[in-house]
């Protein structure tokens, strides 16, 4: 607990420190383009919120390391090995000028160092003939480090309104958090936990009203240290499905591979540019703004009221998506059937509603 209280005083601290003294950085920080596909704020703001979350999780591993060494070094060398991903997300943030492959290759990296250092390495995920390729060292070491760069830019993928992307987070960490509680992996328990706080000194800010945005930064941590933590509590307690692991995170990957299928096949462009037709895009697009918009002129609120009032209304909706996979990936962490059969609903059902809302016909309970 130690861990987490401190953790979300100095993320909470440091976010308030960068929306305070915005005026200072603005030109630097702030996020001042409002025409992208993927924009839906109405004024700059300071994407930098990725950096409370990097100090926090610095502050909290040492305040561990004095209660527990072992523990407390793990905690500072995951977030080692995940300040490469961060800075690399950060100097996006700061110049807008980073490519998306050198991001890419910014957060394969990071996998690398932490299956080196941590031998975080995916040996098996139950299933025939894959597992049998994981066996050779190469393919291994080179499936964890796109697995867990996949994941970092998942994470930043479904970045796109407030609120979204850190609390599937503090979702999917609570689940993780819940399972290592119950194999008796403390060290899990506590990086999971810490990542919480974390995060949740940051989401004080950034929901609902969007004060402070993650930034590339954040995005990649959050997916970093969800992705290791992920691979561990499978690597060190052989009770684990793999398939937790898959299913637990099982919208941010299917979001990403699901606009990668629909960027380079269904619409023939790059699968690394940005567009407009993510499923949060839809669910504010086609749900949100117009059920709002619909009681703006009765209540006299502005169209600015009425986007931002949007905004914030759409991550619940994914957040509720995303709980789809993640409760029973906590119920059924052992059996690796029941977690492949609710991946594959998971999957059914998000084609299911993407195509219902992009044929105008979403259903009534979603409305």
């Amino acid at each position: 607990m130690y861990a987490l209280i401190s953790a979300f005083l100095c993320s909470l601290i440091t976010s308030l420190f960068i929306i305070r003294y915005q005026s200072v950085h603005q030109h630097i920080t702030g996020d001042i383009d409002l025409s992208g596909p993927q924009k839906f704020h109405l004024s700059s703001v300071p994407r930098i919120g990725g950096l409370s979350i990097y100090l926090a999780l610095w502050a909290a591993s040492f305040v561990r390391y004095i209660q527990d060494v072992e523990s407390g070094f793990l905690l500072m060398s995951i977030t080692a090995c995940g300040s490469f991903a961060f800075l690399i997300g950060f100097a996006e943030d700061l110049s807008k000028r980073i490519g998306v492959l050198t991001r890419l290759i910014g957060t394969t990296i990071s996998g690398g160092l932490v299956g080196y250092f941590l031998n975080a390495w995916i040996s098996h995920i139950s299933l025939w003939g894959v597992d049998a390729l994981l066996a050779i060292p190469v393919i291994s070491i080179l499936f964890t480090c796109i697995a867990i760069a996949g994941l970092s830019n998942a994470y930043n993928i479904i970045d796109g309104f407030n609120g979204l992307a850190s609390m599937v987070g503090i979702i999917t960490l609570l689940a993780i958090a819940s399972v290592a509680f119950r194999v008796g992996d403390i060290a899990i328990l506590i990086a999971a936990l810490m990542m919480v706080g974390a995060i949740g000194g940051f989401f004080v800010w950034n929901y609902p009203r969007g004060l402070i945005f993650l930034g590339d930064g954040g995005a990649y941590l959050i997916g970093f240290w969800i992705g290791v933590l992920s691979i561990l509590i499978v690597s060190r307690n052989e009770q684990v499905s793999p398939w937790f692991a898959l299913l637990v995170n099982a919208y941010p990957i299917f979001e990403t591979l699901f606009s990668i299928w629909r960027r380079k096949v269904h619409q023939g462009k790059n699968p690394g540019m940005p567009d407009g037709a993510h499923f949060h895009t839809l669910i504010y697009r086609r749900i949100m703004r117009w059920a709002l918009a619909r009681n703006a002129e009765a209540e006299s609120n502005t169209q600015s009221v009425v986007s931002e009032n949007a905004n914030a209304k759409t991550s619940p909706y994914l957040w509720v998506l995303s709980s789809f996979a993640v409760l029973p990936s906590v119920l059924f962490w052992q059996q690796t059937i029941v977690l492949q059969s609710f991946a594959l609903l998971f999957c059914i059902t998000y084609v299911w509603i993407y195509r219902s809302i992009v044929k105008f016909q979403t259903p009534r309970w979603l409305k």
